[in-house]
């Protein structure tokens, strides 16, 4: 009898993740919503708190995308994630032009596909943005700390981390900053998000 792989188990080499973030029904109506608030003056700056949209190119087709996503203030950058497939259009050291609250701009990208990257950028945005666990059924114990085979589970179905280092009008490149996440004993972030508060949205 051939081996099944079994969902969900995390100790299981041959598991397949459940699947984790989903389209919802309708979100391509909500995203079209959410992009003429992000780029209506004033009203962007209410939702631009949690929301900055992407404006990407299909590196194969040439198509342009317009992504609302919700991100997470590190200093001066931004954290975001994503299993979806426009993420793999981002690329290190390729700038992404971005609206954030109401401004278009070029932002600089790192991104993050390692296992220990990812689900400490994960741990940090879940803890940060509470939808966007829900969003990626990610769960937290009793001291408020991101399930770790949560974490794990949604690395597995694709998830990839970016940190966004906006450009200020009128200045060169900016530098993306080198970081390393990993998970601690306690499922917290360890690296330069980890000791200190994330500011939520701007």
């Amino acid at each position: 009898m051939t081996e099944q792989p079994v969902k969900g188990k995390m100790s299981d080499s041959t598991a397949i993740p459940d699947p984790r973030a989903q389209t919802l029904a309708m979100q391509g109506l909500a995203n079209r919503v959410v992009r003429g608030l992000l780029a209506t003056p004033l009203l962007s700056r209410a939702v631009g708190g949690r929301l900055v949209t992407l404006y990407i190119v299909g590196r194969k087709s040439g198509r342009r995308y317009t992504v609302p996503v919700a991100y997470t203030r590190d200093g001066d950058d931004l954290l975001i994630g994503t299993p979806f497939g426009w993420g793999r259009n981002l690329r290190t050291g390729e700038p992404v032009e971005i609206r954030l609250k109401g401004r278009r701009r070029q932002a600089d990208v790192r991104v993050y596909k390692d296992e220990a990257e990812v689900t400490g950028a994960y741990a940090t945005m879940t803890r940060d943005n509470k939808a966007f666990a829900n969003f990626n059924k990610v769960g937290f114990d009793a001291e408020g700390n991101p399930n770790p085979e949560d974490l794990h589970l949604a690395w597995m179905a694709g998830a990839r981390a970016f940190r966004l280092t906006p450009r200020l009008p009128g200045t060169g490149r900016g530098e993306g900053k080198p970081l390393t996440f990993g998970i601690t004993g306690d499922g917290g972030p360890r690296g330069p998000a980890a000791g200190r508060r994330v500011s939520r949205g701007a």
